[in-house]
C-alpha cells in the first residue's frame, strides 16, 4: 500500500493543489447530503487516481451529516462498513462484494483508504478533469440537451435529474414519457422487495424429513444465491446443509433416505418470456449457483435446464460424502408434519440487493419479484411479480404513470418505466425516512471500477458517477446518482430507444452523466 501511495501521490498533489479552496466550501454547503454514499471504488489505473481522491473528499464531507441525520441503519440492514468509513477509519477503500463483486479479476488490489491518501495530499476535490466540463452557473438544458441529441442515442430518448436533498426536478425532457428500461427495471425491483420484505429478510433452504418414512425433501426457499462450491464465503452453503442433514439422520440412526425435492414455493413457468437465454436460469425457487455450468458468479453462462434436479443431484454427492446414501432424486412436496433436520439461510435482503445491482443479476432480480409477490399475497410467478413490484411502488406515492412491469429484470420488452420514476425510486432510497432502502444506492456499480460500469468512465467521471445500466438490442438506459460541482447529490435518469450501436450509445450516455459530474449548472 505504501508503494502504491507513493507513487501516485504526486500526480495527487497536483490534482489537489488547485482543488483545495474548494473542499471547505463543500464541506459546508452540502450538510447532511447523501453524498456519503459515494463510497472510495477499486482503481483500475493510476490516471483515474484523481478521481478516486475527488470522490472520496466529497464523501467524507458529507459523511459525517449524513451518519447523524439518517438514524441507525444497522437496525435496517445498512451495512457497518457505511459508517466506519464515513468516519475515516483506516483501511482499504472500495465497493467489495466478495466472489460476486463484478469487478475484474484483474484489477489490482484495493487503493489504500481514504485517509492515508488524503493526509498525504492535503485534501482534494470532486473536479472531473475533462476539456469539456460546463462553466459554473450554465443552465442544465444547454448543457444536457446537446449531449442528449447525439444520434446515437437514437430517435426517441429521455431524461430527468432530480436533486436528491430536496426532490426538486432540476431538468427535464420527455420525462413522463414511458420507454423500454431494460436493467434499469432492477431499481423499481430492489426498492419494491426491500419495501415489502425488509433490508433484513433472509432466503432460507432446508432439509426435512417425513414423519413415519425415511423421505428426506430438500427444500427450495427461493434464495438465488445459494452455493454448493467450497468456498462459499457468506453465502447460503448447500455443502453445510448437507452436513448438517447427515449429523441430525445419524443421530436418527438414519445411513439411507429416499431423496426428493420441493419447489412448490414458486409458481408459472420458469422460463423467461424471451426463451432460453445465457442471461437467466429457469426460475425456481431451489437452485444452486444460479444453474450455471462453469465457476462463474456473474454474467451471461450456459444454464443447466433443471436447476432444481441439479442441486438435488449435488445435495445428494455431498450427502454421500458425509456417509448417507440416498436414492436419485425426484420432485416431491415436504408436508405440514415434516420435520426440519437443518437450514442454511441467504445474508440479508440488503447484500442481494447491491450484488443485484452491481452485476445486474437476472437470477436474482426474479427470485426478488417472486418474493415481493409472495410477500403481497399475490401469485409467485412472472405476471404476480410485476403487478406485486407495480402495487409497491404506488404504495410508496411514486409517480406510476405509464408504467408496467412483465418481470424483475428487465429482460422483458414490455416493461416500462419512466425518467421520474426512475429519479423518484433513487429520491425515495436516498430518503431519511426509509434508511431500509438504503442499499438501492449502495449497490449502484461505481463508473469505472465495479460491476457493469468497470470497464466505462475510464476517461471521464470514475468513482463520481454510480450508476444502473441498461441494454437491450436498440435499447441503451442509465439511472444512478452523481455529486456535481456545487456539492449538490443529483438523480438522474437517461432512457434510449431506437439505437443502433449500443457502444456508441453507451458513451453518449456516460459524457452525459460526465457533464453532470462537472457541473456547477443553476
Amino acid at each position: 500500500m505504501a508503494r502504491i501511495a507513493g507513487a501516485v501521490r504526486p500526480r495527487l498533489a497536483r490534482a489537489a493543489a488547485t482543488a483545495k479552496p474548494q473542499v471547505a466550501r463543500v464541506s459546508r454547503a452540502v450538510g447532511p447530503r447523501l453524498a456519503a454514499l459515494v463510497r472510495p471504488p477499486r482503481p483500475r489505473s493510476v490516471r483515474t487516481w484523481q478521481y478516486i481522491a475527488g470522490a472520496t473528499t466529497v464523501g467524507l464531507a458529507l459523511a459525517s451529516g449524513v451518519v447523524t441525520a439518517a438514524g441507525p441503519w444497522d437496525a435496517s440492514g445498512q451495512r457497518t462498513a457505511e459508517r466506519d468509513w464515513a468516519a475515516g477509519q483506516e483501511r482499504a477503500g472500495g465497493a467489495d462484494h466478495g466472489r460476486t463483486s463484478g469487478t475484474a479479476s484483474r484489477a489490482p488490489r484495493p487503493a489504500p483508504s481514504a485517509g492515508s491518501v488524503l493526509a498525504g495530499l492535503g485534501g482534494g476535490t470532486n473536479t472531473v478533469h475533462t476539456k469539456n466540463a460546463p462553466p459554473a452557473g450554465k443552465p442544465f438544458a444547454d448543457v444536457l440537451a446537446p449531449l442528449l441529441d447525439d444520434p446515437a442515442l437514437g430517435g426517441v430518448h429521455t431524461a430527468a435529474v432530480v436533486d436528491v436533498t430536496s426532490g426538486k426536478r432540476l431538468y427535464g425532457s420527455g420525462a413522463g414519457t414511458a420507454l423500454t428500461p431494460a436493467s434499469t427495471t432492477k431499481i423499481a425491483t430492489a426498492v419494491a422487495a426491500l419495501s415489502a420484505l425488509g433490508a433484513d429478510h433472509r432466503f432460507s433452504t432446508r432439509a426435512a424429513l417425513v414423519p413415519g418414512t425415511k423421505e428426506l425433501v430438500l427444500v427450495g426457499g427461493g434464495d438465488p444465491t445459494l452455493t454448493a462450491r467450497k468456498k462459499a464465503d457468506d453465502w447460503a452453503s448447500l455443502r453445510a446443509l448437507a452436513d448438517d442433514t447427515a449429523a441430525a439422520l445419524k443421530k436418527r440412526g438414519v445411513r439411507k433416505v429416499t431423496l426428493s425435492y420441493d419447489t412448490t414455493l414458486y409458481a408459472g413457468s420458469a422460463i423467461h418470456p424471451i426463451g432460453v437465454n445465457d442471461n437467466l436460469a429457469p426460475v425456481s425457487a431451489l437452485m444452486a449457483d444460479e444453474g450455471r455450468t462453469d465457476d462463474s458468479t456473474s454474467g451471461p453462462v450456459a444454464r443447466v435446464s433443471d436447476p432444481a434436479a441439479d442441486a438435488a443431484r449435488k445435495f445428494a454427492g455431498f450427502l454421500g460424502d458425509a456417509g448417507i446414501r440416498t436414492t436419485p432424486p425426484g420432485p416431491s412436496k415436504a408436508g405440514h408434519g415434516s420435520t426440519t433436520l437443518a437450514t442454511v439461510s441467504s445474508p440479508p435482503l440488503s447484500a442481494l440487493v447491491e450484488r443485484m445491482l452491481t452485476n445486474s443479476d437476472n437470477d436474482i432480480a426474479e427470485a426478488l419479484a417472486r418474493q415481493t409477490a409472495l410477500a403481497s399475497g399475490a401469485k409467485a410467478d412472472f405476471a404476480g411479480g410485476g403487478g406485486a413490484i407495480a402495487a409497491r411502488l404506488k404504495k410508496l406515492g411514486l409517480p406510476m404513470s405509464g408504467a408496467r412491469f412483465h418481470d424483475g429484470s428487465g429482460l422483458n420488452r414490455d416493461d416500462r418505466l419512466t425518467a421520474d420514476l426512475l429519479t423518484a425510486l433513487l429520491v425515495k432510497a436516498g430518503s431519511a425516512d426509509h434508511p431500509e432502502l438504503r442499499p438501492v444506492l449502495t449497490g449502484l456499480p461505481v463508473a469505472g471500477f465495479t460491476g457493469t460500469l468497470t470497464a466505462r468512465y475510464t476517461d471521464g467521471a470514475a468513482g463520481i458517477v454510480r450508476a444502473k445500466t441498461g441494454t437491450l438490442t436498440g435499447v441503451n438506459t442509465l439511472a444512478g446518482t452523481v455529486v456535481d460541482q456545487d456539492g449538490r447529490l443529483l438523480a438522474f435518469a437517461f432512457l434510449a430507444s431506437d439505437t443502433t450501436s449500443p457502444l456508441d450509445a453507451q458513451a453518449a450516455l456516460d459524457r452525459t452523466a460526465t457533464a453532470l459530474a462537472g457541473c456547477g449548472c443553476g
